[in-house]
């Protein structure tokens, strides 16, 4: 009889272990989705940056030059990727995009172009399609770090060596409020 409840046990302690073990994997890999989700949102923006950049070769070789090698600096957001990694996309898409707006200033007639104002539309679009990975993102790292944090399930994410993810970072340019001078 008392062996019978001490296998009762096991297999329920056995049970369980699998039950939290496949909730971890299963968090994790929403993480991974949502990351991949971001690099095909990047991609997409990064697209409708290069029509920009195409656009202003007609205006400026050097500047076309300029951007095209900020652009070369890309790099591809994957499942495998970090939250680091998409942080460093993001820096480095704003820093083009600063760039293309000092161009746009100096080329009034690029900033009239029909074109130019359909595609920044289009990134535009697709800022807001990262912003929107980003924030599912950052929700899915919250419930898998809840996961692994709280007992008892932090001892089954201990045993098959699961760690807290790193959430994505705001942007610091992105935090001022923008002017509303006319």
């Amino acid at each position: 009889m008392t062996a019978i409840i001490i296998i009762a046990i096991i297999v329920i302690l056995v049970l369980w272990v699998i039950s939290v073990q496949r909730k971890l994997v299963k968090q994790e890999e929403i993480c991974k989705n949502g990351l991949s989700q971001i690099g095909v949102q990047q991609t997409n923006r990064w697209d409708a940056l290069k029509a920009l950049i195409e656009l202003t070769k007609g205006y400026s070789d050097y500047e076309y030059k300029t951007m095209t090698d900020v652009i070369a600096q890309r790099r591809p957001i994957t499942a495998n990727s970090s939250s680091a990694d998409a942080n460093a996309q993001e820096n480095l898409f704003t820093q083009a995009m600063s760039h293309l707006n000092v161009v746009v200033e100096k080329y009034p007639d690029l900033k009239a172009n029909e074109n130019y104002a359909k595609t920044m539309d289009s990134v535009n679009t697709y800022t807001n399609q990262v912003r929107m990975s980003q924030m599912v993102y950052n929700d899915s790292v919250t419930k898998f770090n809840q996961i692994i944090r709280q007992f008892p399930d932090s001892v089954v994410a201990s045993l098959f060596h699961f760690t807290p993810r790193e959430y994505l970072q705001v942007n610091e340019q992105k935090t001022e409020i923008p002017s509303m001078k006319i």
